[in-house]
């Protein structure tokens, strides 16, 4: 059951935030339907505590309508993905979830940890931070000369408008690649603090 792992997944998140739950609690036994076509959809019921659970069958308060493709830039938090998805139902349920979506986050560096342990995390954060510099500076030069091409060589000038929003995605996922590099350098120093002998000793 597609549900489950989801569920599973998302209160975790919520285990890790009080103020996530407390957005929530509220609405204890109110249903949630997600459709993401065009995998199939996914029943929720809010629990006591701001937790969630599968639902059983019965009417949604809210439907969450979205493509499937549009799930990566849901989960890097882009403001245009966000603006896209029908809400219809519960509007103060509604505004309860668009917040979660915009504020919500994977502590993915403290999970690692707890994982693999503070070695192979250090090696996991130190190969993610070349790959992600790479990417970065990839993303970059990639919009450069796309731009270049499009208005000196092929002498096509796009729109100004075009333009001005193909650069503004590019400057975003090199802003939040930049975010993500700066949180696997916080987990890298973290990791070397706890295996710093206590003072004193050596």
């Amino acid at each position: 059951m597609i549900a489950v792992p989801i569920v599973g997944f998302v209160n975790h998140l919520l285990e890790e935030e009080a103020w996530a739950r407390d957005r929530l609690a509220p609405f204890a036994g109110k249903r949630v339907r997600v459709t993401a076509t065009p995998l199939p959809d996914l029943a929720l019921a809010i629990r006591e505590g701001g937790l969630l659970a599968p639902a059983p069958s019965g009417a949604p308060d809210l439907v969450i309508a979205l493509a499937a493709a549009a799930l990566p830039g849901l989960a890097r938090r882009d403001e245009s993905v966000l603006q896209g998805i029908a809400f219809t139902g519960d509007a103060d349920l509604a505004a309860a979830v668009q917040f979660l979506f915009r504020h919500l986050e994977w502590q993915v560096e403290e999970d690692l940890s707890r994982v693999v342990g503070d070695v192979a995390a250090h090696r996991i954060v130190g190969a993610g931070r070349e790959f992600l510099a790479w990417q970065k500076d990839a993303a970059e030069r990639l919009g450069q000369n796309l731009a270049e091409y499009l208005t000196e060589e092929a002498g096509v000038l796009a729109p100004a408008a075009e333009r001005a929003r193909f650069a503004r995605d590019v400057a975003e996922l090199a802003d939040a690649v930049e975010r993500l590099e700066k949180r696997l350098d916080y987990l890298a120093r973290a990791l070397d603090g706890a295996r710093a002998p206590p003072r004193g000793v050596g």
